[in-house]
């Protein structure tokens, strides 16, 4: 026991020692790392703590005891701390996982970027599908109907009360009267066109008949006065400014019977028109029996009928001759001109050059069409013009026409009608491109005549001759001033007023300029870096040629009109009383800007310095004289210049400072258009034109021109058309309209373009009584 032991001092427990033993597996608990270094010092303390006392209580068994006991609880563990994740993933897992991860967001921004690229393909080459766009303003005006009354509903025209136009754009009137009381009514009586005082006729003529002897003309064309109740009138273009019909009009019989429409075959006529609503139609035969087509030869026709007139006419030049003299004749004054005239007192013959192609399928509408212009302008005139069909041969591989007479001749009797065989001109594609790479030909003499350009798919519902020299005549007393301005722009009498002041407007946007959507910033002072007195500077008027800028592009000059005075000394005289050497069915537009596909269809000339002037006129039907006709051939033929058809007329026009004029001629429209809205869209180009700008109507925008009586693609004109045949078009008009309604349509004189592939019913083919007798079915209540 010792003298300094303490007697109260507790016995110390002699019991060994227990250490913790590590556990001979590997598991880990998920709060192991969380609490290893507290276990540790709390271990290594303990450890020291009884290896200290190890020794020294090692003789003291009770001392030992007790110091286990305490020793034991002491090591008690504490208490585990709650552990935010319950579950630890193992190391592997987690690695595989991000790379998981990593991968989808690579593949995904690989796959953006492949999408972007793809689309941006599609975008560069068009083929973005895009929903379709909305449908256009214009077609959400409501339709016209008045086109379609009848001869039962005439009204004088300053009593007819046109649903369209009106500058105030009032309510529409009440309709006019339908069914059974218009049905009713009394069908007023026609008139022979050779009563009607406002007619061109040509004086001192010897008369023309269809056969040799001298005793077959054809019957007059029939009118009836006034319009019907309703019908509207032109919106763009003007009767008055060309003098054209405006208060009378024609039905079908009127216009189309004295050339076979409306009696049979048997009859020699065309088969067509024979049922139906023809109330009146009598008349048309009344004086003048109905002609037998069948044995017709219209070369003859026009052959004789030239020759009986032939000293009314001047000399032309031999076709050979034609290409080996240049035209430099320039043209004087408007008083030296007159004055020639009055002495020699002699007319120019002009060639009315229809083209078509050896496929083409000529139906009874097609033929009633061409007979109408034979009639309407040889015959009428004395031969003043002819009338020529000018047939591509687009495969001249399989009809070798060149080889010899007899295949030109069999492919003309293979492909056209008998009895308009002689008027035939073949050309092919390898023609052209012999003679413009300098091989001479028989057929290559060039132009004897004047030219007016027409298409088999124009029809008019007047008298050929009173349009035709109507709008020589206006042309003709065109001034040069300000002339190339108007023929730009769109003339719409009702937001436009008279022609005077059109006139004066045009003058006024084209020296000044106008503000257009186009440009409405870029006359601001100091826009684009230009100076702000740029600001105001005058827009340029066409005054005498316009030549390329690079003066190796010029052909001739030396044979060009120039002004005789400047543009402001002149007074409106320079250029009337001159014949045009251009008349033109539309505006002569300017392509530059536009977004027409073939403003930039042009070959032959510098470009290095930027495109050159140029005009252009939509559909290539047109006048031209034979001094253009001349100077575009040696263009080509020489200097290999050249452009797309309905642009170089107007361009040739335009470099040689020669006479080129738009007529106004009076266009209808088939909705209810808003006219100053539909000024401005027309009128959307540069300055207030129809051209010279992207906001151009030629081009992305010539949809507004679907609803137009004349234009290449338009779908009111050929829709009007077959109305007007008694025809039913979307369900709408056919006989038995015609017959519980107002009768048969009757428009007044207008173009109408494009007409094509008119089905019209025909009877059957002329067969013997006995063959007609085996074969009409037995249930045939004629048979």
């Amino acid at each position: 026991m010792g003298l300094l032991t303490n007697p109260l001092r507790p016995r110390d427990q002699r019991l060994p020692l227990y250490r913790k033993i590590d556990s001979p597996t590997k598991e880990r608990y998920s709060d192991d790392e969380y609490e290893s270094y507290s276990s540790e010092d709390d271990s290594e303390q303990s450890y020291a703590a009884s290896s200290s006392r190890s020794s020294r209580d090692a003789s003291d068994p009770v001392r030992s005891g007790r110091s286990f006991l305490l020793s034991k609880r002491r090591s008690a563990p504490p208490p585990r701390k709650a552990s935010i994740y319950p579950y630890r993933l193992p190391t592997r897992v987690s690695r595989y996982f991000f790379f998981g991860v990593a991968g989808i967001l690579l593949l995904m921004i690989l796959s953006l970027v492949r999408a972007s690229q793809v689309e941006n393909w599609k975008v560069a080459h068009g083929k973005v599908d895009t929903p379709p766009p909305p449908p256009p303003l214009w077609e959400k005006f409501p339709f016209l109907e008045r086109y379609y009354g009848g001869i039962r509903t005439l009204k004088p025209l300053g009593e007819s009360g046109p649903e369209y136009p009106s500058s105030a754009e009032p309510e529409a009137a009440a309709p006019p009267e339908h069914g059974s009381d218009a049905a009713q009514r009394d069908v007023a009586k026609s008139k022979s066109w050779q009563d009607y005082p406002a007619r061109n006729s040509e004086p001192d003529i010897q008369e023309c008949f269809l056969d040799a002897a001298g005793k077959i003309r054809p019957p007059p064309l029939r009118y009836y006065e006034g319009r019907p109740t309703g019908f509207p009138q032109n919106v763009v273009g003007s009767h008055e400014v060309l003098k054209l019909p405006k208060d009378i009009c024609f039905e079908r019989f009127g216009r189309y019977g004295p050339y076979g429409f409306g009696y049979s075959i048997r009859a020699g006529g065309l088969g067509t028109g024979e049922h139906g609503e023809s109330e009146g139609s009598a008349a048309v035969w009344g004086q003048s029996p109905r002609v037998d087509f069948r044995n017709v030869d219209w070369a003859d026709v026009q052959r004789r009928c030239f020759r009986a007139n032939a000293d009314r006419f001047n000399n032309t030049e031999a076709g050979d001759s034609a290409l080996n003299k240049t035209d430099t004749t320039r043209r004087t004054n408007s008083s030296e001109s007159a004055g020639a005239d009055a002495m020699t007192k002699k007319q120019v013959r002009t060639a009315v050059v229809v083209r078509c192609w050896d496929d083409y399928l000529f139906r009874e509408d097609d033929i009633a069409n061409i007979r109408a212009m034979i009639t309407e302008l040889t015959l009428a005139s004395g031969g003043r013009y002819d009338v020529h069909l000018l047939v591509q041969v687009k495969n001249d591989a399989h009809h070798p026409i060149w080889a010899d007479h007899e295949a030109y001749e069999k492919r003309i009797r293979d492909s056209i009608p008998q009895e308009l065989q002689g008027l035939v001109t073949l050309w092919t594609e390898t023609q052209m491109l012999s003679l413009y790479q300098g091989i001479y030909d028989l057929w290559s003499r060039g132009p004897e005549l004047p030219v007016h350009g027409w298409e088999m798919d124009i029809r008019y519902t007047g008298h050929y001759y009173d349009l035709v020299t109507k709008l020589e005549e206006w042309a003709k007393a065109q001034p040069r001033k300000g002339l190339w301005e108007r023929n730009s722009r769109f003339y719409f009498p009702a937001a436009h007023g008279s022609w005077e002041d059109f006139s004066q407007m045009s003058r006024v946007q084209s020296e000044m300029g106008a503000a257009g959507s186009d440009n409405v910033w870029n006359k601001a002072p100091g826009v684009g870096g230009k100076a702000p007195e740029a600001a105001s500077k005058k827009g340029r008027t066409v005054w005498g040629p316009q030549r390329p800028l690079d003066t190796d592009d010029w052909f001739e000059p030396e044979s060009d009109d120039m002004p005789p005075t400047s543009y402001e000394a002149d007074r409106y005289q320079w250029g009337v009383g001159e014949e045009a050497d251009y008349i033109s069915l539309n505006p002569l537009f300017d392509p530059e800007g536009t977004t027409w596909m073939l403003r930039d269809d042009i070959t032959g000339f510098n470009r290095s310095r930027g495109l050159l002037p140029r005009r252009a006129a939509i559909i290539t039907t047109s006048r031209m004289s034979r001094r253009l006709l001349m100077t575009m051939h040696r263009m080509t033929a020489y200097k290999k210049q050249f452009a797309f058809p309905e642009m170089w007329p107007a361009t040739v026009a335009l470099h040689h400072g020669l006479k080129a004029v738009f007529a106004p001629h009076p266009v209808y429209v088939d909705r209810k258009w808003p006219v100053d809205f539909m000024a401005q869209t027309f009128n959307g180009g540069r300055d207030g034109s129809s051209g010279g700008s992207r906001t151009s109507i030629f081009g992305e925008r010539e949809h507004n021109m679907h609803g137009l009586s004349w234009f290449y693609n338009s779908g009111f004109a050929p829709n009007l058309y077959r109305r007007w045949l008694g025809l039913k078009v979307n369900n709408d008009g056919g006989d038995e309209f015609e017959t519980t309604h107002d009768g048969r349509m009757c428009l007044p004189p207008m173009l109408l373009h494009p007409v094509k592939d008119v089905e019209l019913p025909i009877e059957a083919p002329p067969v013997g009584d006995d063959e007609a007798a085996e074969t009409a079915p037995a249930s045939d209540p004629t048979a």
